[in-house]
């Protein structure tokens, strides 16, 4: 059966207002395009391909209300990563299942189909890693869900932490991750930076790194990672998170990774809430944002995306799984707001992030690709961001994972 979307306004796609589906798939957008079995009029609102949250920490969530807070304490990074195991010891493959479902919801009731999430696999029975690819499997009509094989506490801090990462890449994970920053001595995060890369030769996967998430400008091990891709041409596969002191770094220094970067191709992801949270608690004053350098990744075009990273954890109390709020306060801490920048800024929490995913072929708002989409309440970009507007409805495969129904007054405000 074919189905028409019509009445649209499409992102990136001045020209056309109308979307055929036929068996999950787009076979024509434009304008006075064929009657349809089916036809749905979307009442003159924004189009967008779905919502990517391309860094997420599924196990995680919810646990900050497990452990019967609502705040952290410190608010440091270290801090959260060392309040970890003790919760970390009680999990279950179905208590991690029952929180993940929580954030999921979260999320794909917001917009999102694409979540990449990092699993702490520095656990011999990798409690959480079994529970998320049951997930990822279970729900795949949903929501596409790519899992990073992540040593949250170190591949060499914690012993034997190399090993788990290879063996999660073995059961099924999709991702190397790690954290050099994390590890007990500068040669040790190098030693993980080398392993990381290897691992993801090795076993042909995607790599994504928590790298330098500190303030520390002296804490480079982004320069190494990318030195490795770049040398082994596998930079477009590659992810550097946070990048914290990249934000910290000199000019000079800056000036001449912004020009590896770009020969690599590596891509960025930035957690601009998490970050700007984490960050900075040791300075008095000026008090830096804790964000990497976004703006000038984009003016030197070089991928980078936006992502959530936290809900409800010891890392950031307030994740809500909302990406508008992410791209909100990403702009805004980055000073990317110009007539230009907002034309594009949606890229920030959709096409940029699947590059991330390498996801790109399959991904968007193009003839032969899945019939995936949101629709926001709005009729234009400017309109949509300055009103940080809701997701009205999710279609994936070209039905309807929800459609709610714009906000009613039971009394309107008469002005």
């Amino acid at each position: 059966m074919k189905k028409k979307f019509f009445n649209a306004k499409i992102y990136r796609n001045d020209s056309a207002t109308e979307i055929i589906v036929e068996n999950g798939k787009i076979t024509h957008i434009g304008t006075n395009l064929p009657k349809c079995d089916e036809e749905i009029d979307l009442n003159g609102k924004l189009v967008l391909p779905p919502y990517v949250d391309p860094h997420l920490h599924l196990d995680y969530v919810y646990t900050l209300s497990e452990l019967g807070k609502e705040g952290a304490g410190s608010g440091t990074l270290f801090e959260a990563i060392e309040l970890w195991p003790q919760f970390k010891k009680t999990l279950t493959v179905d208590s991690v299942k029952r929180l993940a479902m929580k954030g999921i919801h979260d999320e794909v009731s917001q917009g999102v189909q694409h979540i990449r999430t990092h699993i702490d696999v520095t656990d011999p029975n990798f409690t959480a890693l079994k529970a998320m690819l049951e997930m990822k499997e279970d729900l795949k009509d949903i929501v596409d869900i790519q899992i990073v094989a992540f040593p949250q506490e170190g591949m060499y801090m914690y012993k034997g932490g190399r090993d788990l990462v290879e063996e999660a890449l073995i059961m099924g994970a999709d991702v190397v991750g790690g954290i050099p920053h994390y590890e007990p001595a500068r040669e040790f995060g190098e030693k993980s930076v080398h392993d990381t890369v290897e691992l993801a030769l090795k076993y042909d996967k995607l790599i994504d790194v928590h790298c330098d998430e500190t303030d520390d400008p002296h804490s480079r091990f982004l320069e190494l990672l990318n030195a490795l891709v770049f040398m082994e041409d596998y930079g477009s596969k590659t992810t550097a998170s946070h990048t914290c002191s990249f934000g910290s770094a000199d000019d000079s220094y800056a000036f001449r990774m912004m020009d590896i970067f770009k020969k690599s191709n590596i891509n960025f992801i930035s957690c601009p809430t998490e970050n700007v949270y984490l960050q900075g608690r040791q300075d008095t004053y000026p008090k830096r944002r804790g964000l990497t350098r976004v703006k000038e990744f984009i003016e030197s075009g070089i991928n980078v995306a936006f992502a959530q990273d936290s809900i409800n954890d010891p890392w950031y109390p307030m994740g809500n799984g909302n990406m508008m709020n992410i791209l909100d306060n990403g702009i805004h801490l980055a000073q990317i707001m110009s007539k230009k920048d907002v034309e594009t800024n949606f890229d920030l929490i959709t096409y940029n992030g699947a590059r991330c995913l390498n996801i790109q072929d399959t991904y968007g708002l193009e003839v032969g690709k899945a019939a995936n989409f949101i629709v926001l309440n709005e009729t234009s970009v400017y309109e949509a961001i300055r009103r940080r507007v809701d997701v009205l409805a999710s279609v994936r495969n070209g039905e309807f994972l929800f459609r709610r129904k714009e906000m009613a007054y039971d009394i309107p405000l008469n002005l």
